[in-house]
């Protein structure tokens, strides 16, 4: 045992982390996801000033995610037949545009239409992002890197919504949208400077729309995103219900918590393999969203929020880190499209699916039915690893 924690320290220190362009794309995901972090709760107010009510509200929110669900596997494709770097810029490029045009609108439905486009935007340069990462980080430390690199998106969606209202309260929607789009030209500028490996002719297949051997990861987040979609779109609803006030707390430490697991899971996952991180993981999370249907105080809501982070902090960086594992390079764009297509289609259908449930079973049935969700992803991964091992 101390021979192999020996070794594993001997491989940390052979292959750097903390590399030149994994600090820059990190830094880059921070200026993106805080650009779109901030209009999450300041666009609603801008729709209702264009004359919208609280369903075309989560409609102009949920059409972001289908452009973004559609283009994934097309952009993974082009990405590993023509780089990563192209795609990436050209979705900051959309995302640009699209916010510099909200500023525009006269009408609900041309700002839908901007929302269209605006996740064209987003699907490529988050899944052009996550590519290159996996692209320079080495194998060994994938997990672990993914891990840190999300910390940074974390960190945005910590500081960015507060940032947009403040903004928002003392200048206009103007200077926020203007806001948004600098912060994207700044990844941008950072991104331009990242040497990332050539990836055409590095053996596999031929690129394609989706990668066959993703799909296990994919489906397991896929499942454990339905859970996610129904946890964040209904949880104020649901403690205003139950009267529990001060429920921004629960976001609070579930960030906490999702942050502090994720170095640390990685470095597990990359060490002992993914079981011993995604079956504790996924067994957090339906443990949290079955004591989110009991909860009947913030104390509870709170360890609710602190077992969900731990859970979902530690499963999501190393499913992807799976979803690129023994996949040529030239098929990884292909694998990461395919991975964010199932984690943003959970999403979706989680926030519609469990919505509708909730209607004939209140939110406490509805959150005891989404722990079924995270349990059917153990399922998936346990078949996964039984037939491996046969």
């Amino acid at each position: 045992m101390a021979k192999g924690l020996d070794d594993f320290k001997n491989i940390s220190l052979a292959l750097p982390l903390w590399t030149r362009d994994f600090i820059l794309l990190s830094l880059a995901n921070l200026f993106v996801f805080t650009g779109f972090q901030m209009l999450m709760p300041t666009l609603p107010k801008y729709v209702a000033a264009l004359g919208g009510n609280s369903l075309v509200v989560g409609f102009t929110i949920g059409i972001f995610t289908i452009s973004a669900v559609l283009v994934r596997p097309w952009l993974g494709r082009e990405m590993d037949r023509r780089g990563r770097r192209g795609i990436y810029l050209f979705g900051l490029l959309i995302f640009v545009l699209a916010v510099l045009a909200y500023s525009m609108a006269t009408s609900i439905l041309f700002l839908l239409l901007l929302r269209l486009i605006h996740g064209v935007g987003w699907g490529g340069s988050t899944t052009a992002g996550g590519t290159m990462v996996t692209d320079v980080l080495p194998p060994q430390r994938r997990a672990e890197g993914m891990g840190y690199y999300g910390l940074f998106s974390n960190l945005a969606m910590a500081i960015a919504p507060a940032l947009g209202l403040a903004l928002l309260e003392q200048t206009s929607f103007q200077i926020l949208f203007l806001t948004s789009a600098a912060l994207a030209l700044a990844a941008a500028l950072v991104v331009s400077r990242v040497k990332v490996p050539p990836v055409a002719g590095q053996g596999g297949s031929p690129p394609a729309l989706f990668e066959p051997r993703a799909w296990r990861p994919s489906l397991i987040a896929f499942f454990l995103t339905i859970s996610y979609g129904g946890v964040v779109t209904f949880l104020t609803l649901y403690a205003a219900e139950r009267n529990i006030a001060n429920i921004g707390l629960f976001f609070t430490f579930y960030a906490a918590a999702l942050m502090l697991i994720r170095p640390f899971a990685g470095m597990v996952a990359d060490r002992s393999g993914p079981a011993p991180i995604l079956i504790p993981g996924l067994l957090a999370t339906a443990l949290a969203t079955l004591l989110l249907s009991l909860a009947g105080s913030l104390q509870v809501f709170l360890m609710a929020g602190v077992l969900y982070g731990l859970g979902f902090g530690s499963v999501q960086p190393t499913l992807q880190a799976m979803a690129v594992a023994d996949v040529a390079p030239n098929r990884r764009g292909a694998a990461n499209g395919t991975f964010f297509s199932a984690f943003d289609l959970g999403i979706g259908l989680g926030s519609t699916l469990l919505g509708a449930v909730a209607q004939f079973t209140g939110f406490a049935g509805m959150y005891a039915l989404a722990s079924l969700f995270s349990l059917g992803g153990l399922i998936v991964f346990l078949l996964g690893q039984r037939r491996i091992t046969t």
